[in-house]
């Protein structure tokens, strides 16, 4: 087998196929950096990177390199919310107005929590368009969400709240405990076990941040889910990726104030470890040792349970017709897409191939980052951690 790069970290002599994968996807795939690691039972088993952090191959990507996780974010905010109510603060069956009275506009007064993660609240999307920058504004998201008429008779369908999900979820989050959701997981998750990984990235961590490399646009004429997305400018889909328009602007996801913005739905920065220790504390009950060997209870088993159970499973209203499934706040196994051979996984992708998830009934937690973008041919499953996770359950 031929690698293109070395291979840093440490892999437990188990799951040398794993290492071997993540090599492989370097020759294969043209990776440029990445890093992979899975947690089992609690123990970190591998946790590897290798390449470049920028698209001119003059970084090496490093033990502390970063990179935007892209929807890989929406876990980590479901989760957050899942810790409001492990708390008795957040009723997840109470009306979403109860919390944050605005929201009450346009026929949504009965709207409850659990829609909102479960991606059936009909809010996908802001009709009107948005003018530049808003999706670096708090506020202005918050408000015109707030004033939205839903798409859809909220609990009649689902479908992919790709950027609201972290705005409506996130205010939720800010209102019962007067935090942002970046700093609430800071204080309450990230900090206590010494997780790198932030939903608002300061300026001092630019330089260990992973330049992205988008994934190229579709040609014109050329049938896949991007170009139906863009195809028509007053769809709902349309919307729903590019109201506001900065991720359409090129250069956004490497610029200073996307990294510095709190997007909860898509512009968290960390690194596979982080993912994986995170995961792996949910994969076996909700606690996982700090930095200071003491225990840290994330969530309890019951919410573990709740939050893992299905919501949402069939055509999706946004992502034209393709097939997902949800439990609160997590993406869930597709029989016809399986991200683990065998398991009873959840947790997020993101876009371009990033991904965090847990899996109870074998104790592994995995994560995944990357810098460069790709499709995957089927649109579910990117090919570079299909090896990693096939080989992580071989060694099991």
């Amino acid at each position: 087998m031929t690698t293109v790069t070395a291979i840093e970290g440490t892999c437990d002599a188990r799951f040398q196929g794993v290492k071997e994968a993540f090599a492989q996807n370097f020759a294969d795939f043209g990776e440029v950096g990445a890093a992979v690691a899975v947690v089992v039972e609690g123990e970190t088993v591998v946790d590897l990177w290798a390449g470049h952090a920028d698209a001119a191959l003059t970084r090496p990507w490093q033990r502390d390199t970063i990179a935007n996780a892209f929807s890989t974010t929406k876990g980590i905010t479901a989760i957050c919310a899942h810790r409001l109510a492990d708390q008795g603060r957040l009723d997840i069956d109470a009306p979403v107005a109860s919390y944050w009275p605005e929201f009450a506009q346009a026929g949504k007064e009965n709207i409850p929590v659990r829609y909102l993660l479960s991606h059936r609240a009909g809010l996908p999307a802001v009709r009107e368009m948005l003018p530049p920058g808003s999706a670096y504004d708090w506020d202005k998201m918050a408000s015109a969400l707030a004033a939205e008429e839903p798409w859809w008779e909220p609990g009649t369908k689902h479908g992919y709240h790709a950027l609201t999900f972290g705005n409506l979820v996130g205010e939720v989050i800010r209102r019962i405990s007067g935090q942002t959701v970046g700093a609430y997981f800071r204080n309450e998750i990230a900090d206590p076990l010494g997780l790198d990984f932030h939903i608002g990235l300061a300026e001092a961590h630019d330089a260990r941040t992973a330049e992205l490399l988008p994934m190229p646009l579709p040609e014109p004429g050329e049938d896949n889910p991007i170009a139906k997305a863009l195809s028509d400018p007053q769809s709902m889909t349309f919307k729903a990726f590019a109201n506001p328009a900065d991720l359409m602007v090129p250069g956004t996801v490497n610029s200073r104030a996307w990294r510095a913005a709190e997007i909860p739905a898509g512009n968290g920065h960390g690194n596979a470890r982080s993912l994986a220790r995170l995961y792996g504390a949910l994969a076996r009950g909700g606690d996982l040792d700090g930095p200071d060997g003491q225990a840290v209870r994330v969530l309890t088993r019951e919410a573990i349970e709740r939050a893992r159970v299905e919501q949402s499973y069939g055509e999706d209203a946004v992502l034209f017709g393709l097939t997902t499934r949800f439990g609160l706040g997590f993406m869930l196994d597709l029989p016809e897409h399986r991200i683990v051979p065998q398991g009873e996984m959840f947790g997020h992708p993101g876009a371009g191939g990033s991904i965090g998830f847990a899996d109870p009934k074998t104790g592994v937690g995995f994560g995944y980052v990357m810098n460069k973008m790709i499709l995957p041919p089927d649109y579910f499953v990117d090919p570079r951690w299909r090896s990693l996770v096939d080989a992580t359950y071989v060694a099991l």
